[in-house]
C-alpha cells in the first residue's frame, strides 16, 4: 500500500522579513556603485591624463574605452564578495580567470601608452584586493598593495605631463585605491554579519519560545493526566464493591478531563495573544496595502485595553471590510471612557448594495462580546457601514 504526500508549500515571507530583505539589497548596491564610481573616476582622470601627454584619440580610446571594460570585468568579483560568507573558504581561480585577463590586459595596454607603471598595476592590484581572501589575508593584501602602488608611482614621478592636468590626483587616488574598495567593502561586512545576528536572535527567540509552550504544555498535561489516571484506577477499584463510589470517581475524572481542555484551551489563547495597538497597527496597515484610505485614532494607552475580547473583533471587522466594503476609505477608532473602552470601525460601501446586518461574521463578535458584558452596535449611516463595540475596561475580569 502506497501513500502519496503532497509536498509543503514554500512560506511566504512576512512584510517585515521582505523589508529587510529590501534594506539589504539596496545597501549592497550602494557598496558595489560606490566602487565602481572609484574605478571609473580613476579610468576618466588617467584618460586625462593620456589625452595631456599624447593628444591622439587613439591613446584616450584605450586608456577610457579599456577602461570601461575593465570596469565591467571587476562586477563578477563583486558579485562573489557579495556572497563570500556562504563560499567555501579560498579563491575560485578557474572562474576568475577572465576578469584578471582583462585587468591584465587593460593595465598593460594603459600603461604602455601614459608610460606609467602605476596605472599598468592599478587593475590587476584592484582585482586582487577584491579576491575572497581568507581571515587576516585581505589587510595584508591591502596594505602590500598600497606599498606597491606608492612605490612605482615614485618611479613615475618623472612623468613629464602639461601643467594644466593635476598629475597628483591620480597618481594619490591609485595609490589609495585598495584602501577606499576595502573600506568601502567593511560596511557591507558590518551591514551582513548585523543582518544575520539579527536573524540568529530570531530563530533562537522562538526557539525558546516553542521550549517555553513545551513546558508549560507539559506541565499542565502531565498534571491532568496524572489526576485522571489516578481517578480511573481508583473508580476500577471500588465499581465491584461500591458502584457509587466508583461511578463518583468517574465525574470525577470527566471533570478533569474538562479542566485540562479548558486549560490547554486558555494555554493557546495567551500564546496566540498580541497587544492590542500591534493588532490596531496590524488592521491599519492591512486596510492601507489593500488601496484605502484609512484615518485611524488610538488611545496611547491601548494595549491596557482587553485584548482576548477586542482583538478578534478587530480582526473579524478588518476582514469584514476588506470582503464588502466600497475599497475607497475606512476609520478606525479605540478609545477609552472612565469604565470602558469603544472600537469603531466605519467603512464606505458599494452604491445599491445592501448590508446583511446579521452574518455569522458578526454572529460571533457578538457572542464574544456579550461573554465579555459588552455591547454591539452595527448600523448604516448615510453611505458608511459602522460597527461600535463597547466593552467594560475590567473586561479580562469579568470573562
Amino acid at each position: 500500500m502506497s501513500s502519496h504526500v503532497e509536498p509543503l508549500a514554500p512560506v511566504e515571507p512576512s512584510p517585515g522579513a521582505r523589508q529587510l530583505s529590501r534594506g539589504v539589497m539596496a545597501a549592497w548596491w550602494y557598496t558595489a556603485t560606490a566602487v565602481v564610481i572609484f574605478e571609473l573616476a580613476l579610468v576618466a582622470a588617467w584618460m586625462l591624463v593620456a589625452l595631456a601627454i599624447d593628444l591622439q584619440a587613439s591613446s584616450a580610446l584605450i586608456v577610457g574605452g579599456g577602461g570601461l571594460l575593465w570596469c565591467a570585468s571587476t562586477l563578477p568579483l563583486l558579485g562573489d564578495y557579495r556572497h563570500r560568507l556562504d563560499a567555501e573558504p579560498g579563491v575560485r581561480w578557474l572562474r576568475l580567470a577572465v576578469p584578471f585577463l582583462v585587468a591584465v590586459i587593460y593595465g598593460v595596454a594603459a600603461g604602455t601608452v601614459v608610460g606609467s607603471w602605476q596605472l599598468a598595476l592599478m587593475p590587476i592590484v584592484q582585482s586582487l584586493v577584491l579576491l575572497n581572501w581568507q581571515r587576516g589575508v585581505r589587510y595584508k593584501v591591502v596594505i602590500a598593495a598600497t606599498i606597491l602602488l606608492a612605490a612605482v608611482a615614485v618611479a613615475d614621478s618623472a612623468l613629464d605631463v602639461s601643467d594644466r592636468i593635476p598629475i597628483v590626483v591620480p597618481v594619490i587616488y591609485t595609490a589609495l585605491l585598495p584602501v577606499m574598495t576595502v573600506s568601502t567593502l567593511w560596511w557591507w561586512d558590518v551591514l551582513i554579519t548585523l543582518d544575520r545576528a539579527r536573524a540568529s536572535e530570531a530563530r533562537l527567540a522562538a526557539t525558546q519560545e516553542r521550549l517555553r509552550v513545551a513546558t508549560d504544555v507539559h506541565d499542565l498535561q502531565g498534571h491532568h493526566l496524572q489526576v485522571i489516571a489516578l481517578q480511573l484506577e481508583l473508580a476500577e477499584r471500588l465499581l465491584p464493591a461500591d458502584p457509587d463510589a466508583g461511578m463518583e470517581q468517574l465525574r470525577a475524572a470527566r471533570v478533569s478531563v474538562d479542566e485540562a481542555r479548558q486549560g490547554t484551551r486558555d494555554l493557546a489563547t495567551r500564546f496566540r495573544s498580541v497587544p492590542l495597538g500591534d493588532e490596531l497597527a496590524n488592521a491599519r496597515d492591512l486596510l492601507t496595502a489593500a488601496g484605502l484610505e484609512v484615518e485611524a485614532a488610538i488611545d496611547a494607552d491601548a494595549d491596557s485595553a482587553p485584548a482576548s475580547a477586542l482583538g478578534p473583533v478587530i480582526r473579524e471587522t478588518t476582514t469584514n471590510v476588506l470582503r464588502h466594503g466600497g475599497g475607497a476609505r475606512a476609520r478606525l477608532a479605540l478609545t477609552r471612557s472612565a469604565d470602558a473602552w469603544r472600537y469603531e470601525i466605519a467603512n464606505d460601501l458599494i452604491a445599491g448594495v445592501e448590508v446583511e446586518h446579521d452574518g455569522s461574521g458578526l454572529e460571533g463578535v457578538r457572542r464574544r462580546i456579550e461573554e465579555a458584558h459588552g455591547s454591539l452596535e452595527v448600523r448604516r449611516d448615510g453611505d458608511e457601514f459602522v460597527v461600535v463595540v463597547t466593552v467594560p475596561a475590567r473586561a479580562e475580569d469579568a470573562r
